[in-house]
């Protein structure tokens, strides 16, 4: 069972903390976290993309001459796609690019995750976080406290204003709720920092997969 200690945001030791094997000690799917990624990454495309084919531009279903004796090629339309300001071939129209993925995959690539950060030693466990003032300096005191370089996601059960106004300042820190953390953020991180509250939420959430 992994064990990891519980820090303040002095960055000094306050207790120990075990964590679940079966959320943080098992090996990194890397599939799993690659189909998950590309699924949210999928995700955030819009899709709205349009252009009109030849049944939607303007113009006459006339032809536009004879069909022989004028020396010209033969033409039925204005609206082809060879005249300018005829219709597009093949062109983007709305689309979802939502990938369909079972849910066992998107836990797999969770725990993926977050055994990954257990691993390479890049988790940290806060025993909670509050910055008094909002003041981006008391933020980038905790950084340093915590030895903290590259970018750095923080998780807790909600957020909290003054956490945010202090941090958002800083362009490597990131935050995120601990039931809306996704894969692809946490990927995106060189650091993972998660206060108490939050870790045992996310293990009740994932102990019965």
């Amino acid at each position: 069972m992994p064990k990891l200690s519980l820090l303040n945001q002095a960055g000094e030791k306050v207790g120990n903390i075990e964590l679940s094997d079966h959320v943080f000690g098992i090996t990194p799917h890397q599939q799993a976290l690659f189909d998950v990624a590309t699924a949210q990454r999928a995700a955030q495309r819009q899709g709205t993309s349009k252009v009109k084919n030849r049944s939607e531009v303007s113009g006459g279903g006339k032809k536009p001459w004879r069909q022989k004796g004028t020396g010209r090629a033969r033409q039925g339309s204005i609206r082809s796609p060879q005249w300018r300001g005829g219709g597009v071939v093949f062109g983007p129209t709305p689309r979802s690019y939502k990938v369909k993925l079972n849910k066992k995959v998107k836990n797999l690539a969770f725990r993926s995750a977050l055994s990954s950060f257990v691993q390479n030693e890049k988790l940290f466990v806060l025993d909670k976080l509050v910055i008094e003032n909002g003041k981006t300096k008391e933020f980038q005191t905790v950084l340093d406290n915590l030895k903290l370089e590259g970018k750095t996601l923080f998780v807790d059960n909600q957020l909290v204003d003054v956490n945010v106004r202090a941090g958002r300042n800083i362009p490597t820190v990131n935050f995120a709720t601990s039931n809306h953390v996704s894969v692809l953020e946490m990927l995106n991180n060189n650091n993972l920092v998660i206060t108490k509250e939050a870790l045992e939420a996310i293990e009740e959430a994932l102990s019965n997969e």
